[in-house]
C-alpha cells in the first residue's frame, strides 16, 4: 500500500510537469473505483487550469480555481506522467487527465479501492478529511502532543501511532522503523510512554518519514514514482521484513509477530 512518503514523493514528481496546465479531456475508462467516478467529472475539469497540488495525509489535492480533486491512491494505485502520442493505456489504467503540450496524468489501481472524488468546498474540511491527526512532519506533531494523546490508551504503541487520528501516515513500515531507533518495544501500552519516549519517538518518525521521502518512498511491489521509476528506501529497512534475520545493532535474532493483523518485526534486547 503506497503510504505518506510514496504519496508524497508522487506529488513531488507529477507537479512540475502539470502545475498551471490546462486540462485539455479527462478520459475514464472505469468509473467504478472504492466510490464511483462523477459522470461529470469530464465536464468539470476540461478546459481548467489545474493551480496547484497539495496533500493531505494520503490525499493528493488537485487544486481547480472552482474545487478540488480527491486522489487517494487505495492499495495498488499509482500515478504516473505520460506522454500521449506514445504512452498507451495498459491493463487497469482507469483515468487520464490530459494537459496541453500531449503530457497526460494517468491513474493506476489493479484492485481499484482507491478513490477519485470532486468536491467545491473546502477539501480540508472534507469528510474524509477533516478529522485526520496531524501532519508528522509539520511543528505540530511534538513530543508534548503524543504524550497528551497516549494517556489512558491501554493499546499497544505500534497500533496506536498507525491510527490516522493520532497522526497521519505512519504506516505499519514506519512503525516499524521508528520503534526499533527508538528503543520502544512495539507490544508496550501506549500509556506507559514517558514523556522522554515521545519526544525520541516523534524525532525519529520525523527522521524516518523524511528519509523516506528523500530516496524516493519505499520500494513496494505495487508503487511506481511520478517518474515511473520505484523508490529505494526498502533496501536500508532495519527491521521491517527481516523477521528472522540478525539484528543490525545487536546481532540477536529479530523477533516477528501479528498485530492488529499486520506484521511487525523488533529486537526484544533493543527495544524495551
Amino acid at each position: 500500500m503506497p503510504e505518506l512518503p510514496e504519496v508524497e514523493t508522487t506529488r513531488q514528481g507529477i507537479t512540475p510537469h502539470i502545475k498551471g496546465k490546462q486540462v485539455s479531456a479527462v478520459i475514464l475508462r472505469h468509473h467504478q473505483l472504492r466510490w464511483p467516478i462523477d459522470s461529470q467529472l469530464v465536464d468539470y475539469l476540461t478546459r481548467k487550469k489545474l493551480l496547484n497540488i497539495h496533500r493531505r495525509g494520503k490525499y493528493l489535492l488537485l487544486e481547480f480555481v472552482h474545487g478540488h480533486l480527491l486522489i487517494h491512491l487505495g492499495m495498488s494505485g499509482s500515478l504516473r506522467i505520460i506522454n500521449t502520442k506514445t504512452d498507451a493505456p495498459q491493463k487497469h489504467d482507469h483515468v487520464d487527465i490530459i494537459f496541453s503540450g500531449n503530457i497526460g496524468l494517468r491513474y493506476h489501481d489493479p484492485r481499484r479501492f482507491g478513490s477519485i472524488l470532486w468536491t467545491t468546498e473546502d477539501p480540508f474540511n472534507h469528510k474524509l478529511i477533516r478529522k485526520l491527526g496531524p501532519e508528522p512532519l509539520l511543528e505540530d506533531f511534538t513530543g508534548e502532543y503524543l504524550f497528551k494523546a497516549s494517556r489512558k490508551r491501554k493499546k499497544d504503541v505500534k497500533t496506536f501511532i498507525m491510527d490516522s487520528h493520532i497522526v497521519v501516515g505512519v504506516g505499519n513500515i514506519y512503525a516499524n522503523e521508528s520503534l526499533f531507533t527508538s528503543g520502544i518495544r512495539p507490544t508496550k501500552a501506549a500509556e506507559k510512554l514517558t514523556r522522554k519516549q515521545c519526544d525520541l519517538w516523534v524525532e525519529n518518525i520525523k527522521a524516518v518519514l523524511q528519509r523516506s521521502i528523500t530516496q524516493g518512498g519505499t520500494t513496494l511491489r505495487d508503487f511506481v514514482g511520478g517518474d515511473g521509476k520505484p523508490g529505494y528506501f526498502a533496501q536500508q529497512l532495519n527491521v521491517y521484513g527481516r523477521g528472522g534475520e540478525a539484528c543490525v545493532t545487536c546481532r540477536h535474532i529479530l523477533k516477528e509477530i501479528r498485530q492488529a493483523q499486520r506484521t511487525t518485526v523488533y529486537c526484544s534486547r533493543c527495544q524495551k
